[in-house]
């Protein structure tokens, strides 16, 4: 085991696509799109990335990082500062052999004066380094919380290439991003597909083995774009998307933008680890694609794809934040005058203008916008894809009328009920996917099928949150 281990704490904050034409649809099996949130209310939140290098002497190991959300955990108090104490246990386990060749466990915690930490959507992070042979490899993490006895598994998998057999190799794309605006921090380990914006300086780091001394190899790294939907929901009782329309599609991956291209010989046999360095990308869907000119049949190839999100996402800090989930609240008119303010507080002063206008008691209104806030995060929690996940049609839902009390999901069909006649027009939904998800679309996109029944209810719910009866009140 490598004696390196890196605590810290910070601030927290797919795209399998068919290629441009020459390129093999095995790539997708190529593509690693980092991991979801995997949120479960009540347990400790836990975000895995797992990445195999080769070192400089020519040892293979493995860099295991987490992030562990800190207002996911339960705290005690004594003299003024919450704690927080977990167990964390990490496996590695050889695929071929299902042999466990790494068992490492310890304890950590977290310790606080400010209150706010209990919510807190913040996240301590950790990695370790660990030596292991060559090979496809199972990485397992538990967490569990000491206070509440509850424990989150999260699973990954990772391979590392033989850096003294006669095949070109690359690795994994490891990213990282760095947050420019505040002195002193350095790159962290992007664990899930979605960065927030607020990390404006990109990292991402590869190695490649070239062990034909005879033949130089050429690396080109494509950075692209691709299309995709970006809009809030639209309201229950519009008319539905036609098939012809980006929303429908979600993501196309036959349009893209090529960002940044560049080549790299490498003349000498051995192994060498690349950089690429990216900033201020603009919010969107993107990969990073690496090819070796090995020819058609053995040409290499490795991408890493992610999602450019909001600067805090998957939590809402900024008024810009704040602001642009009350579409689901607002006239079309007041939405509207509400996001032309640039000026932040400005923006956040109507922010607040907002919910106290219509909610008079100021108690009552904080106790509605911390619960129409919490379901905005849980919504991007559970529904993200290649947008927002409150700006999905699920998410919506979620956020206006909560967990359904009944669900059920039959191959693309998905079905919400919120009452106890499964046959209510107006307190049953149905959503629809219009593409499964499969390996060349690896997206959940559900989509509301719309209906005019669905006005009544859907005013009648906006007046509860309006007006503050939320809190009494559902449906």
């Amino acid at each position: 085991m490598r004696s390196k281990s890196i605590h810290s704490f910070s601030f927290s904050a797919l795209l399998l696509a068919i290629l441009a034409i020459g390129c093999s649809n095995t790539y997708h099996d190529k593509i690693d799109r980092g991991e979801g949130y995997n949120y479960r209310a009540g347990y400790p939140e836990l975000r895995l990335a797992a990445t195999g290098f080769i070192d400089e002497l020519g040892d293979s190991y493995i860099i295991v990082s987490g992030d562990i959300v800190k207002g996911s955990l339960v705290y005690s108090g004594k003299n003024d500062t919450l704690s927080s104490n977990m167990n964390i246990e990490i496996r590695i386990i050889r695929d071929v052999s299902n042999e466990i060749v790494v068992r490492d466990t310890y304890e950590d915690s977290i310790s606080d004066t400010n209150e706010r930490i209990v919510t807190s959507q913040d996240v301590k992070k950790f990695e370790h380094e660990y030596e292991v042979s060559p090979g496809t490899y199972t990485v397992q993490v538990l967490v569990i919380d000491q206070m509440s006895g509850r424990q989150t598994t999260r699973v990954t998998k990772t391979s590392i290439p033989n850096a003294n057999d006669d095949t070109s190799h690359i690795t994994e794309i490891r990213i990282l991003g760095k947050d420019n605006s505040e002195p002193g921090k350095g790159f962290s380990q992007s664990t899930t597909y979605d960065v927030p914006s607020s990390l404006d300086s990109l990292k991402f780091v590869f190695q490649v083995t070239n062990n034909d001394p005879q033949e130089p190899l050429e690396i080109e790294s494509r950075l692209l774009r691709f299309r995709a939907d970006d809009e809030p929901a639209r309201m229950m009782n519009e008319v539905n998307y036609t098939p012809s329309s980006l929303p429908y599609k979600g993501i196309d991956y036959d349009e893209f933008d090529v960002i940044q291209s560049s080549t790299r010989l490498l003349e000498q046999p051995g192994s060498v680890i690349i950089e690429l360095a990216f900033e201020n990308l603009e919010r969107g869907n993107y990969r990073l694609e690496v090819t070796s000119n090995e020819g058609d049949e053995n040409e290499v190839y490795k991408g890493r794809a992610f999602g450019i999100k909001s600067p805090n996402y998957p939590s809402l800090k900024t008024p810009s934040e704040l602001a642009r989930p009350l579409v689901y609240l607002m006239t079309d008119k007041e939405y509207e005058n509400l996001i032309s303010i640039k000026d932040p507080d400005s923006l956040k002063h109507a922010v607040d203008r907002f919910w106290l206008s219509n909610i008079k008691n100021s108690n009552v209104a904080r106790e509605v916008v911390s619960l129409y806030y919490q379901r905005v995060e849980e919504a991007n929690k559970q529904f993200s894809n290649f947008k927002e996940g409150w700006k999905t049609d699920p998410g919506m839902i979620y956020i206006l009328f909560g967990p359904p009390w009944y669900s059920d999901l039959f191959s693309n069909e998905m079905n919400w009920s919120y009452s106890y006649n499964r046959n209510d027009p107006e307190k049953n939904f149905v959503f629809k996917r219009p593409k499964l998800k499969t390996k060349f679309y690896p997206w959940n996109n559900f989509l509301l099928e719309r209906s005019n029944y669905y006005y009544n209810i859907q005013y009648s719910q906006i007046q509860h949150w309006r007006n503050g009866s939320i809190l009494r009140t559902n449906l």
